[in-house]
């Protein structure tokens, strides 16, 4: 990456183990274009150092406790979109990988990445590159795709009358959930008990054909069904 003047990338590291967080702060601190500017050690306090510390890049582990690095990549991509996030797992198996992706972040590195590998892939993510493995980009591309077709077999089974659309209630429920709003939040802007919008959100996903909210929103996203 190149810094004008000389500018170091404000790196903040986030994960539940110290010595982590520590090794990764002495590789980064080694670097002559780069520096770690705080720590968190989970996605609550990730979220408030964040919006305290303005980084540059934000190394986000995918699995702790309290609040894990899906719902922390949320909130701060919500208050701070011009911040890159790569997300940090043990393996890339893990299916949260791939709402990370759809929540914003830029990719991905292994935790057990040899340091040059570690340091190339923040480097392109701070060049504005996805920081992901080839293998890991096919199975994106397949997984998005599987989706697209999910979206097209739901507006030709409304069109033929084999399910019913999403009503307006359902719709507004949708888009509030894709602003990443909790069901409580939703229950509390649409007067209405949570346990109503669970219901909402269980026929949602029913209709959709999705198992999870974060399909759905990304539905919402990309497709007219909302209006």
């Amino acid at each position: 990456m190149s810094t004008a003047h000389n500018k170091l990338a404000r790196v903040l590291i986030v994960d539940d183990h110290e010595l982590f967080r520590q090794g990764i702060a002495n590789l980064v601190n080694e670097q002559s274009d780069m520096e770690i500017v705080g720590e968190a050690k989970d996605g609550l306090e990730a979220y408030y150092r964040a919006t305290a510390l303005k980084p540059d890049l934000i190394l986000l582990d995918i699995n702790m406790p309290d609040m894990d690095g899906l719902e922390a990549i949320k909130r701060i991509r919500a208050d701070l979109p011009e911040c890159i996030v790569v997300m940090l797992t043990v393996h890339e198996e893990d299916e949260k990988l791939f709402k990370s992706i759809r929540a914003g972040a830029k990719g991905y590195v292994l935790k057990n990445a040899p340091s040059s590998e570690f340091l190339k892939m923040c480097r392109q993510a701070l060049s504005g590159e996805a920081a992901l493995s080839a293998r890991l980009s096919a199975r994106i591309l397949t997984e998005f795709a599987r989706e697209s077709d999910k979206v097209d077999k739901y507006q030709k089974d409304v069109d033929e009358g084999k399910i019913d659309p999403l009503t307006m209630r359902e719709k507004e429920v949708l888009s509030y959930a894709s602003q990443g709003m909790t069901n409580r939040e939703i229950a509390r802007h649409l007067t209405l008990s949570v346990h109503t919008v669970k219901s909402h959100i269980r026929s949602i996903l029913a209709k959709l054909n999705v198992d999870s909210r974060y399909a759905a929103s990304d539905y919402a996203k990309h497709t007219d069904m909302m209006s």
